[in-house]
């Protein structure tokens, strides 16, 4: 299987093949648990790091920004290494190929690795048309071949990297489609099957009750068991923070109509300091605690991490010697390195049922909750929000993300108009409309609004990424106003 362009547009599979999507994503029964060789019932503790990647789509393929290609940003680094910090691009690369090298190394010393990979569409579409081959095939070995694919599990995100808050909750399935799609295309539906985490962009989750629950909705419609959660991002039922982080909890999202929905979370503790990942540092505070109870039965607690897989000094140089070194301490020992559905699914089959996990939600909801209830309707909704912002300036309705500090929506107002706007704009002229997924003036539009709502364009501040954005956007509208 080639991991090209399967389009004479340019456009990679995201959109049609929905109905096969929704049949076989995450459906693999215990798909990594009797592969594993781990002795739940004998270890003390395990660890579980997972690496996010992401390179944004820019328009940088030429001189002038109305006309220039949209081509992947290491794509630019590569072909401008003499500026800035753009000399890292080969290392980026190679952080992309590498778990796909360690794993067959370690595992054939009779080891057992462990690492999950979530990389976003953006970054595969990239990837992809640089060529990547050699890339590609490495990820492919350590994800379809039996001898290797219970030590990596891939987590499913937004194909473009938008931020569940701030992303119409009509766009934010499309993404997950979308990059659910992508990836069975790469590496086939079967490993799609095994496809049970998802890992939302920039750690945000959306707070805003009615907007919570369709972010589980979609998540659940998708074939996802479980997510991976930022602990300051959500709250106990009683408002307070979570006091056993280490334990997997059940996030249930209650709306104004009053339906209700939850899935499974694995807690990510602590900041997104890469230097954790890097160093391995969850293997060795799991390796400091012992076992727990939960619904009357002892069970090994898992310390769950979560970091750019590139990014920094410590990512690119350190972690590759780090990694191979903690593989190595806790491979067969009773701290091991686990997957977060390999541990899942040794848990249930202790007999420990979803219900049993503690339950939370997101951060601020228990101060709403005081003031109305599920079903009360949006307007009670909107009111109650609304005192809770007049009584306490730390509320808002922003969303929780993997740092406090940095908002996704003040001072964006110059990006994110043009985005709701033409969201509204494929909303009528494709969703409304009615226009088939199979039809390519379906997909062009489509990954062109994807490739708007990347958080990058956000995240990097004022100046050429919003231009970028702004440009992303304009080409859009052009798309919708134009095909359809």
């Amino acid at each position: 299987m080639q991991a090209s362009i399967d389009t004479a547009e340019g456009i990679p599979q995201i959109a049609g093949n929905e109905e096969a999507v929704l049949r076989r994503a995450g459906q693999a029964a215990d798909a990594y648990r009797t592969a594993g060789g781990v002795a739940f019932d004998r270890i003390k503790s395990a660890a579980a790091i997972a690496l996010h990647m992401q390179q944004p789509l820019i328009p940088a393929g030429g001189g002038d920004l109305r006309s220039a290609a949209i081509i992947s940003n290491l794509k630019h680094m590569m072909d401008n290494q003499t500026i800035g910090d753009n000399h890292n691009a080969p290392v980026f690369y190679w952080c992309y190929k590498r778990i796909g090298e360690f794993v067959p190394q370690l595992i054939g010393e009779g080891k057992q690795p462990r690492a999950m990979l979530e990389y976003t569409g953006c970054l595969f579409d990239g990837l992809a048309k640089m060529g990547s081959q050699d890339l590609f095939d490495a990820l492919r070995n350590v994800t379809v071949n039996p001898d290797y694919r219970h030590a990596v599990e891939w987590l499913g995100c937004p194909w473009g990297h938008a931020v569940a808050p701030s992303t119409p909750v009509q766009d934010y399935k499309l993404h997950v489609l979308a990059w659910q799609q992508h990836f069975a295309a790469l590496f086939g539906m079967e490993a799609l099957e095994r496809v049970k985490g998802f890992s939302p962009s920039e750690m945000a989750i959306p707070n805003q009750p009615d907007v919570a629950y369709e972010f589980v909705k979609t998540l659940k419609d998708c074939g996802f068991t479980w997510v991976i959660i930022q602990e300051h991002t959500v709250e106990k039922l009683n408002g307070h923070g979570i006091d056993r982080p280490h334990v997997p909890h059940r996030l249930v999202c209650r709306n104004s109509k009053g339906e209700t929905a939850s899935i499974i979370a694995l807690i990510k503790t602590q900041g997104s300091d890469t230097k954790l990942v890097a160093q391995m540092q969850p293997w060795y505070e799991a390796a400091s605690i012992g076992r727990q109870e939960l619904a009357g039965r002892s069970i090994p607690p898992l310390v769950t991490q979560i970091a750019d897989g590139e990014n920094g000094g410590v990512m690119m140089n350190e972690f590759p010697g780090k990694f191979m070194e903690v593989v190595r301490n806790a491979s067969h020992s009773d701290t091991p390195l686990m997957n977060g559905s390999e541990y899942l699914e040794h848990l249930f089959a202790l007999g420990i049922k979803e219900a049993d996990l503690p339950e939370i939600q997101p951060l601020f909801q228990h101060k709403i909750w005081q003031k109305t209830a599920p079903g009360d309707g949006p307007e009670k909704l909107r009111a109650a929000i609304e005192e809770c912002r007049k009584e306490d300036h730390r509320f808002h309705m922003e969303g929780g993300s993997w740092t406090s500090h940095i908002s996704w929506t003040n001072g964006y107002e110059n990006v994110l108009g043009p985005m709701d706007q033409v969201s509204a704009l494929f909303s009528e002229k494709v969703l409304d409309a009615g226009i088939r997924t199979t039809d390519p003036r379906y997909r062009n539009a489509l990954y062109h609004l994807l490739v708007t709502q990347t958080s990058c364009f956000r995240y990097w501040g004022q100046g050429v990424w919003t231009d970028y954005a702004r440009e992303l956007c304009r080409r859009t509208e052009d798309i919708l106003r134009h095909d359809f």
